[in-house]
């Protein structure tokens, strides 16, 4: 097994009002020097498949039509850990 994760951001021309509110916010809590923030969604999904370019190519289509508006969203998928147990604590 397999934990893959799917990170989903605007894309950097589409405004994020989040992203701007959370960065306006930050220095009234005494967070200085942050000169922008992009909110974005992760997706964690466990494969019981072996993790190969076939089941990769398989979760970029899931992420372009399911996870992603491609629209005004980019995405990445990357392999973020091998799980050797199916009981195995995160």
């Amino acid at each position: 097994m397999a934990r893959v994760v799917v990170d989903v951001m605007l894309k950097p021309e589409i405004l994020d009002p989040q992203g701007q509110a959370v960065q306006r916010a930050l220095p009234r809590l005494g967070f200085e020097g942050i000169t922008d923030v992009r909110q974005g969604k992760r997706f964690e999904l466990e494969v019981a498949e072996p993790v190969d370019e076939a089941t990769l190519e398989r979760i970029r289509e899931m992420a372009r039509t399911f996870l992603a508006n491609t629209v005004i969203e980019d995405f990445t998928v990357r392999v973020e850990a091998r799980i050797e147990e199916a009981g195995a604590a995160r």
